[in-house]
């Protein structure tokens, strides 16, 4: 019995409701930053042991292959996720 009660509420827990317009300017935001260009990210380290590490991380989002203005990205993105127009201007650099 005990198990019937507590999975109903497990399921309320991981339930999300629509995300407030802050919430959404902010997602939204890295989304269209993501739309301007290749992404990316190089580590170079030497750790103990004189062990050394090199890596590289490149991003690119199907909005750049697409061509989709960033300004539009972010417009899109807000409303997909409020449902209302954005209340902020992105902040794209």
């Amino acid at each position: 019995m005990r198990a019937l009660v507590v999975f109903p509420a497990l399921l309320a827990a991981c339930t999300t409701g629509p995300l407030n317009p802050y919430q959404a300017a902010d997602r939204c935001e890295q989304r269209a930053r993501a739309a301007q260009g290749p992404t990316g990210e190089v580590r170079i380290g030497i750790g103990s042991g004189g062990r050394s590490g090199v890596g590289a991380d490149i991003g690119i989002t199907d909005d750049f292959i697409r061509g989709r203005d960033p300004q539009a990205v972010y417009e899109s993105c807000v409303y997909r996720n409020t449902g209302e127009a954005p209340v902020r201007q992105p902040n794209l650099r």
